[in-house]
């Protein structure tokens, strides 16, 4: 492939097989359920045909593919310093990137892409519409060179490519590396909530999928169920609880190593660049002064063990084309020591955030989390509980939800602060993991303050910091303090005169 980017040219032919075998993957899992049943109840008479079909969808998607292939064209205006793109089959569409508007560069290796040997960028902007670039398949000092030039501000002629371009990777030295034995300890003390999201997605999924199947095959349902209920023993739903958790620390060590595998984290001229992944391997050049909101987190395990997970957070207005606001673009850097922390966050900050003057919420925070959300429903459960007497038995259930949860939240209330100095906002909140939010003042958007009316008497008031990477809310403060902040803060946002990225 040509690196000088200056001329429009194409990406690697290898993008025709990558984008044809992902065209048929996404119709393929579409119609799988219709595809299995086919396959068991057409007659054999209309198998033939149904192999036609099949083989009618790959041509159609490799069709597919080359025609895109052929459309799709890149280059660098060095002069009006733009990425240019040109795609589309039938509507033809020019998407035109300002390079000062990328925020990071992520070059990716699946599978496919590893097996015959070409890479994939992903272009993360911050613009209106905040879309997504890829090009499937470019060869990997082509893919190194495009993505240095992306995040630099400089002029774009590209003189020695190659040469330097390999020496240039070379000379990346991590000064950070996460080893296994710390991924093993990360999986064992982070990340429950995902991972059990993960696994009642996937019961959901089975049930909903095997009830279908259940309906083609007229298998009788009641049978199925009564030999299940028949088995339901106190036993058998230890064991059930027992094997959960075992699988719950199973796939939470699963997603760890296969996300983070081969954590790598190395500086690159101004820009830092981040590599991981167990099987598609993702490498990340990512510009501090793009960075809106840096956070790290710890709960009591890793507090022990001295362990960090450290985000960070870049802008994510904008919507994807269905409609969807885009969730942000955040990086996660789990394992840290604090020596490793405290690194990181000189590069991305520029010096480590002091102590300040620290903010504590009004006891009235606890007010409304009590009453809706525990008083109400079990209010609500013990009027039921009356009326219908095979309710009765989990009224001590229900009690141990309202004892604990008002536990839970006045941990949360006794976390919830906030400190200010001259340089930066650090938020604390958490429970279970306990965040630390820092922004600096130059990074904030807008400011957003509240009251309540029954709270004007006894000045208790809130305030939300807006940035790009989203909102940093401080509730149920001394409201005359607030307002004392926000003034400093928009003193601060007039006089020094700082770009947020």
């Amino acid at each position: 492939m040509n690196s000088d980017f200056s001329k429009p040219q194409r990406q690697s032919a290898a993008g025709i097989i990558i984008m044809g075998v992902y065209t048929t993957f996404k119709i393929g899992k579409a119609f799988i359920f219709l595809i299995v049943i086919a396959f068991v109840k057409l007659p054999s008479a209309y198998f033939l045909y149904l192999v036609l079909g099949i083989g009618g969808i790959i041509f159609f998607s490799f069709l597919f593919a080359y025609l895109w292939y052929l459309k799709f064209t890149f280059f660098l205006d060095k002069e009006k310093q733009e990425f240019v793109i040109n795609k589309g089959i039938l509507n033809r569409d020019q998407l035109i990137i300002q390079l000062d508007k990328i925020q990071q560069v992520n070059i990716n290796q699946s599978i496919l892409q590893k097996i015959i040997g070409v890479y994939g960028i992903k272009i993360d902007t911050a613009g209106a519409h905040g879309e997504e670039v890829s090009i499937q398949a470019i060869d990997e000092i082509s893919a190194y060179n495009l993505k240095e030039h992306l995040l630099s501000n400089r002029n774009l002629f590209v003189e020695s490519i190659q040469t330097d371009q390999e020496q240039t990777i070379n000379e990346e030295v991590p000064f950070l590396k996460i080893s296994a034995f710390t991924l093993l300890k990360v999986g064992l003390t982070s990340n429950y909530g995902r991972s059990l999201a993960l696994l009642a997605a996937f019961f959901y999924t089975v049930i909903y999928e095997g009830r279908q199947l259940l309906d083609a095959f007229k298998i009788d349902k009641d049978e199925i169920q009564n030999t299940v209920s028949s088995m339901v023993t106190l036993v058998t739903v230890a064991i059930l609880v027992v094997i959960l958790l075992i699988v719950l620390l199973v796939v939470n060590l699963a997603r760890t190593f296969y996300k983070y595998y081969d954590l790598e984290i190395s500086q690159h001229q101004h820009s830092l660049l981040i590599s991981s992944g167990l099987i598609a391997k993702k490498a990340t050049l990512i510009s501090p002064n793009k960075v809106q909101v840096s956070s790290y987190s710890q709960n009591y395990f890793q507090k022990k063990i001295n362990m960090f997970n450290l985000s960070l957070k870049q802008a994510h207005f904008g919507h994807h084309k269905k409609g969807d606001e885009i969730q942000g673009n955040t990086l996660e850097i789990p394992g840290c020591n604090s020596a490793e922390r405290d690194e990181l966050l000189k590069m991305i900050l520029v010096k480590l955030p002091k102590n300040g003057q620290t903010f504590i919420p009004d006891w009235r925070f606890l007010n409304l989390p009590i009453f809706f959300k525990l008083i109400l429903p079990v209010a609500i459960f013990f009027i039921v509980a009356i009326n219908i007497p095979e309710v009765k038995p989990f009224i001590s259930a229900a009690i141990l939800y309202l004892v604990l949860g008002i536990f839970l939240i006045y941990i949360s209330y006794r976390r919830h602060r906030i400190i200010v100095n001259q340089d930066f906002i650090i938020k604390k909140s958490g429970i279970w993991d306990i965040s630390n939010e820092i922004i600096i003042p130059s990074k904030i958007q807008a400011i957003t303050t509240f009251q309540y009316p029954w709270h004007k008497s006894v000045d208790v008031g809130h305030v939300s910091l807006h940035t790009a990477a989203g909102q940093i809310h401080f509730k149920y403060g001394n409201y005359t303090e607030i307002k004392r902040l926000v003034n400093y803060w928009l003193y601060q946002l007039e006089s020094e005169n700082k770009d947020w990225m």
